[in-house]
Order: C-alpha cells, then sequence, then structure tokens
C-alpha cells in the first residue's frame, strides 16, 4: 500500500496532519484537528495561540468560530 501524501498541514508550523504530535479531537485521528482557524487547521495549542496573537497583530482575527474545515470537505465530496 502505498501512502498518500498528506494535503493538510499546519498553517503556523507547516507540520503535516498525520505526523507524531499533531493534536487530534479526542485523541483520534479520524476525529479531526483539535484546533483550526478560517486559515486552516493547526497542530498543537502552541500553534493555535502563536495563530491567534499573530491575527490579533495584523487586525485580521474573525469575528466568529470557523467551520470545521473536515466537514466542509465532507459535504463537497458528496
Amino acid at each position: 500500500m502505498l501512502a498518500r501524501p498528506d494535503i493538510y498541514r499546519c498553517v503556523e508550523c507547516g507540520l503535516p496532519y498525520r505526523a507524531e504530535g499533531f493534536c487530534h479531537y479526542e485523541g483520534l485521528l479520524e476525529n479531526g484537528p483539535a484546533y483550526w482557524s478560517d486559515r486552516g487547521i493547526l497542530c498543537s495549542p502552541q500553534c493555535s495561540l502563536a495563530h491567534h496573537r499573530r491575527r490579533v497583530a495584523e487586525g485580521t482575527l474573525g469575528d466568529h468560530p470557523a467551520p470545521d474545515p473536515f466537514e466542509i470537505v465532507m459535504q463537497k465530496g458528496r
């Protein structure tokens, strides 16, 4: 079986979605990422906080929660 390339990466540090150390919801890969924003997924609480701070400094912080990026992909695939 060939390993498929990972199209998802942390928007802060670039860590691939399936890499060791990437935080998944409830610790399960199939549940999706534990953290995300309207710009993509985040691998850890540290990257989530760094992303938030950067967005505040840029003045680009969203005014509402971003939708789960994996639910959007699944809906498009139907």
